[in-house]
């Protein structure tokens, strides 16, 4: 019967005895491709069914125990409680107070300034000794110009300068502390003092050639003579 099964196949597909033999091993395999997904979705569809009666004995024998289902009244998800403030309402609780005074925890109410950044902004306020022009926070590492138009929002702008540098009386160490200052300017400045005498005014240091007259102006505002 076999061999008359293999003869059937070479004279209708045209197979060799090889080939009739390779396609009966494959052919369970064929089957199960082609029914294996629908003996899955019945497998799945009765273990549903199982959960679901489980679930509703389960309900019952809770009922049957003096349980009651409660329907919630209202609901339970507010959409309102995350909707976004206008501005005029997230303003409203916010008293502008000087940028002198901030600090930083109060700084962090600005968006896009966070923990380390507030602390960067309150150090370098320090080490310069106060700010006399808005654009000078654009000078901190890390502060966006668009960063700095929100701090406005929440804060006054109150120019003043309440630290100066005794450049008569400071070593290089002290001068160089200064953020317009550095290590290399401040033992000049030093040099030319102890070499001309003291300095009268900022004048005195364009006789220093090396030094820019842009970075001159630029520190004179925080010299004292």
């Amino acid at each position: 019967m076999w061999k008359k099964f293999l003869y059937w196949m070479k004279l209708s597909f045209g197979f060799s005895r090889r080939e009739s033999t390779g396609y009966i091993l494959l052919m369970p395999f064929l089957l199960f491709l082609v029914f294996a997904p629908k003996v899955m979705n019945k497998l799945a569809k009765i273990e549903v069914d199982v959960q679901d009666q489980f679930l509703k004995n389960r309900i019952d024998s809770l009922q049957g125990a003096g349980f009651f289902k409660v329907e919630p009244k209202g609901l339970l998800f507010n959409p309102e409680d995350t909707a976004k403030k206008s501005y005029s309402e997230r303003m409203g609780s916010i008293q502008k107070i000087p940028f002198s005074e901030s600090d930083s925890v109060t700084l962090q109410i600005v968006p896009g300034i966070g923990p380390a950044l507030a602390a960067r902004i309150v150090n370098y306020r320090e080490n310069i000794g106060g700010f006399h022009s808005e654009m000078q926070l654009e000078e901190i590492f890390g502060l966006k110009p668009e960063v700095v138009e929100k701090l406005w929002e929440f804060f006054e702008f109150d120019p003043g300068i309440y630290k100066k540098l005794a450049i008569n009386e400071l070593d290089v160490a002290d001068l160089a502390k200064h953020p317009y200052i550095g290590y290399g300017e401040a033992k000049v400045i030093v040099a030319f003092r102890k070499q001309h005498g003291n300095y009268s005014g900022s004048e005195d240091l364009l006789k220093i050639k090396i030094f820019k007259s842009e970075w001159i102006k630029k520190l004179e505002p925080y010299l004292e003579f």
